[in-house]
């Protein structure tokens, strides 16, 4: 697909980068001519500097002959306008960052009136991608699929855990519960492992499974984590309003410490349900006055990657149950892990997902196209959700007659309500969400897991 990208900060630079590895052919335009010649430099895209809502630089872009243009710059309106221009000069698909919260609640609006495809806003889907934390606070990381009907949750065994030295197709008679480890990391390496795979202690894991089986695996395992009640934010941005908005709802107690009275105020307006302190939040000190070790949950949500890294350690070191880090700069991760930060979200990242699982579905022209796509152990995997086309040619067949390809997984079968663990009697049919593991980048069609022939 030829794809234009206006604006290359944080969440434009890791679009661009995703897109790029992927093959299209995209063209990237950024005011800032240091931004343009860096993201030309680092990946397979052609750059233009200038004003991404003017027509003479959408044209040089070639916008008219454009499958997609995503404007991601700070600025909603900007974003909004460069959209709405360039579908008038003939880019097929258009796709804008928008994160006022006044605008984002008009979403319907700015699609079907404005002709954007997708309005999408960083700090609400991770706002999102923290709530499913808090309420599933035992995995590190949740995911769902078929709308909730089956989840993904990512944790890290114990250096004592049962499961050592048990082979998987045990798991579910020694734990009478129906789940599927579909993805492990252990050190460097990643595995989609096959029945017979022995888990270690220290293995980092995705295990999928309905709510309730993942639940009762959790206890029997001793890693069951109650219910949260209690929440602390530290820092008060759009992604602690959205996120304090939802917590509320679900009858959580939210304290936000926020270091800019301006803030502060507007907080205690917005949510006045909630406690708002004005603060330094990385004072240690204050941390302790305002109760962290009494309360259930952390979430440090500073500007600032180091910021947020030792607030979360020191939350830790406080023995609070559930810590949570938000950090932009991947390349922390590991460093991360190693100091027993195992919680972390990424707002450029869960926006990459999420433009990727729809640039995907575009470029599939009917078929089984994706609904849901999320990277696992920092990006080394994938899990996407398909649904079943009315003419797949694999309909019908059961598992164990189709040929996969190697590093590929199927982790699930949603039929209605009813969520199949797959076993090679099982067939896929037309209408069934799909759920699939793969360590090949790049599948957009559920046909593209299976041999040729």
């Amino acid at each position: 697909m030829k794809i234009v990208i206006v604006g290359i900060g944080k969440v434009g630079s890791t679009v661009t980068e995703y897109l790029s590895q992927e093959g299209h052919d995209v063209v990237v335009v950024d005011k800032n001519p240091d931004v343009v010649e860096r993201a030309t430099t680092s990946y397979d895209v052609l750059g233009i500097c200038g004003n991404g809502a003017a027509p003479e630089v959408l044209a040089e872009a070639d916008v008219a002959h454009a499958d997609l243009i995503i404007a991601l710059t700070s600025s909603d309106e900007f974003n909004i306008l460069c959209c709405i221009i360039a579908k008038k000069n003939g880019a097929r698909h258009a796709i804008a960052r928008v994160r006022n919260p006044d605008y984002f609640h008009q979403m319907l609006f700015l699609r079907k009136e404005l002709g954007l495809s997708m309005a999408i806003n960083p700090e609400f889907e991770a706002a999102n991608a923290i709530s499913r934390m808090l309420r599933f606070p035992s995995a590190t990381k949740l995911e769902l699929f078929a709308k909730g009907r089956m989840e993904m949750a990512e944790i890290t065994l114990p250096l004592d855990t049962p499961l050592a030295g048990i082979p998987l197709h045990e798991l579910p008679g020694r734990f009478k519960a129906q789940v599927l480890v579909c993805a492990v990391r252990r050190g460097e390496e990643v595995f989609i492992p096959d029945g017979n795979f022995v888990l270690q202690g220290g293995d980092h894991i995705n295990v999928s499974a309905a709510h309730e089986d993942l639940s009762a695996f959790f206890k029997r395992l001793g890693i069951y984590q109650e219910r949260v009640h209690s929440v602390l934010l530290v820092g008060g941005g759009k992604i602690a309003f959205y996120l304090a908005s939802q917590l509320l709802k679900m009858g959580m107690q939210v304290k936000i410490i926020e270091q800019d009275e301006e803030t502060c105020e507007l907080l205690s307006e917005m949510l006045p349900k909630a406690n708002i302190l004005h603060g330094d939040g990385t004072d240690q000190e204050l941390l302790i006055e305002e109760g962290l070790a009494a309360t259930d949950a952390c979430v440090s949500l500073t500007g600032i990657d180091e910021e947020n890294i030792i607030v979360s350690m020191f939350a830790s070191a406080n023995k609070v149950k559930k810590v949570i880090t938000k950090v932009n700069r991947s390349n922390l991760f590991s460093l991360m892990r190693s100091v027993g930060i195992e919680s972390v979200v990424s707002p450029r990242a869960v926006t990459g997902d999420m433009i990727l699982r729809s640039v995907r579905a575009m470029r599939n022209a009917g078929g089984s196209s994706v609904q849901n796509l999320y990277k696992l152990l920092d990006g080394r995997m994938e899990a996407l959700e398909f649904v079943v086309g009315e003419n797949a040619p694999f309909a019908g067949k059961t598992l164990q007659e189709l040929q996969f390809k190697r590093g590929m997984l199927v982790a699930g079968i949603i039929r209605g309500r009813q969520l199949i663990h797959p076993q090679g009697s099982d067939v896929m049919l037309p209408g069934d969400l799909v759920v699939i593991i793969s360590a090949t980048m790049g599948l957009r069609d559920l046909k593209d897991v299976l041999m040729e022939g």
